[in-house]
């Protein structure tokens, strides 16, 4: 089922995805496709805000221990974000695509701060908008911060890229029966503990606010710009 066009969209990719499929730090290659796709979105006139995580280089929970603290390992997790964040900047640029790099935290040598009137000035002057940082404090993962800051932005949508092509009804990876699921209330994706495809406290916060979601695998061409532009794809979350 198709949905009305959106105006603004944030599109939330997984520093796994920025990985690339041979397990790089930063694959410039899948950078430079996702610019190709992202390209399609603006010139749909698409306004396009991108969160970015940082699980390639650095995922805060899973190096939190022997010493390091939850909060510094999450802190180390973040600034793993800001290098995604410039590369995918940069090859953005080069790719034809206005591309302004912000930042929750002060990296002010490398990035400008995320401050929502300058995020909106660069929205209306079609750039699109990758935001580096988290939400910039700790105990919350990138998925959260991607829900906060479409709230923030005022987006119609939250497309989360994801590795599978929706939400199924059991592990696919498990079981061959299971069944892809074209819409799904946040009722169920918050309850239904076979769900993991995105953080249950940024479903929640989704949920309270009334803001859809779309679990989507954004590597199949073409996909990026049909979930931006209101058309069928993967799984819908309202």
């Amino acid at each position: 089922m198709d949905h009305q066009p959106y105006k603004r969209v944030l599109l939330k990719l997984s520093g796994e995805q920025l990985a690339g499929e041979n397990g790089s730090r930063f694959s410039t290659d899948t950078a430079a496709w996702l610019a190709e796709e992202v390209k399609k979105v603006v010139e749909a006139g698409v306004q396009v805000v991108i969160m970015v995580g940082g699980g390639n280089i650095v995922r805060g929970a899973e190096i939190a221990g022997e010493g390091i603290k939850r909060v510094t390992a999450d802190q180390m997790g973040m600034l793993a974000t800001i290098i995604n964040a410039l590369a995918l900047t940069d090859i953005f640029e080069s790719h034809g695509i206005k591309t302004r790099c912000l930042s929750n935290i002060y990296a002010s040598q490398v990035a400008e701060p995320f401050v929502h009137r300058l995020a909106e000035k660069h929205l209306a002057k079609g750039r699109v908008v990758v935001v580096a940082g988290g939400l910039g404090r700790p105990y919350l993962t990138t998925d959260t911060g991607a829900v906060s800051l479409a709230l923030e932005l005022g987006c119609d949508i939250v497309l989360k890229a994801t590795k599978v092509d929706g939400v199924y009804d059991k592990d696919p990876a498990k079981f061959e029966d299971a069944q892809k699921l074209d819409e799904v209330s946040f009722q169920q994706a918050v309850a239904d503990s076979d769900i993991k495809v995105m953080d249950k406290a940024a479903m929640g916060l989704a949920m309270e606010h009334n803001l859809p979601l779309i679990i989507f695998d954004a590597m199949q061409e073409d996909n990026i710009p049909k979930a931006a532009t209101g058309q069928a794809v993967g799984t819908y979350i309202k």
